[in-house]
């Protein structure tokens, strides 16, 4: 009997007690904005245009998180690019940025849509830009850790370890390229059992360095055009939505042909 009422009284207890008011805490520090990124990301984005030859600009879409209490109308927050330590330029690799961008009504991430360009020069090297977020009549940075981003820009090939394997010729970034547009192929594997598939498209590639008019004819679902600006003495090899990415194409009158010229001036043969 006892040991019911003390049941029964722990019970009152409790449903006093859970019946009491609890004050609510509520964020009362001003908003503040950071780049929602995750580790490796906030390290480095890191972004190539090496097999986009087609591709003349893209957008990397960062994303931009609040801090604070969302609110039902749109507000603002703002992102610079640290010039002196960036080597990117500004119209050229990217395009310049806006005053401000929107963080909608009732939302928790905006984003920064940055506007990248496939240049010719990322064949060579690549280029960086600093992002930092800066204090807007929106929003504050209360943490600088999480206001920084770097980006690299690139569109440079890299030999593969597959490349050796097969009848592909002396590796250069350009006969890579002509590799990939002639097979669409990225990668190849060393297996012997794939000699015959990996034949095919070292061929290929043959037949675009042998003749590469037929080649712009044989195939105009590619989109790639031969244009010369000398009369027919040489002429630059692109795709017909980027023309910031040629290549060139020279007759060597010895033999009475047009090749293909690698980075190093070489003829592809």
């Amino acid at each position: 009997m006892r040991k019911t009422i003390y049941i029964l009284l722990a019970l009152v207890f409790f449903l006093f007690f859970s019946c009491q008011k609890t004050e609510l805490k509520t964020y009362d520090t001003a908003a503040n904005v950071y780049f929602d990124l995750t580790p490796e990301a906030r390290d480095s984005i890191v972004y190539t245009f090496a097999y986009e030859m087609t591709r003349a600009s893209d957008t990397l879409y960062i994303p931009v998180r609040l801090m604070g209490n969302r609110e039902g109308n749109q507000r603002h927050f703002q992102v610079y690019v640290e010039k002196d330590s960036s080597t990117a330029r500004s119209n050229e690799h990217y395009q310049a940025l806006s005053v401000a961008y929107p963080l909608e009504a009732d939302q928790g991430t905006g984003y920064v849509p940055l506007i990248i360009h496939n240049t010719k020069d990322l064949e060579e090297k690549s280029v960086s830009l600093i992002l930092k977020l800066k204090a807007s009549p929106d929003f504050g940075i209360n943490d600088p850790r999480l206001i920084r981003t770097y980006i690299i820009l690139s569109a440079r090939l890299e030999k593969p370890n597959w490349w050796g394997n097969w009848p592909l010729g002396e590796y250069s970034r350009v006969r890579h390229q002509l590799f990939f547009i002639a097979t669409e192929q990225r990668q190849l594997s060393t297996e012997g059992l794939d000699a015959p598939k990996n034949l095919y498209f070292a061929n290929l590639l043959t037949i675009m360095l042998n003749d590469p008019f037929k080649w712009v004819a044989d195939h105009p679902e590619k989109g790639y055009v031969l244009e010369s600006k000398d009369n027919g003495q040489s002429y630059i090899f692109y795709h017909k939505d980027n023309p910031n990415r040629p290549i060139q194409l020279k007759k060597n009158t010895g033999v009475g042909k047009f090749f293909f010229i690698d980075e190093s001036g070489k003829e592809l043969r």
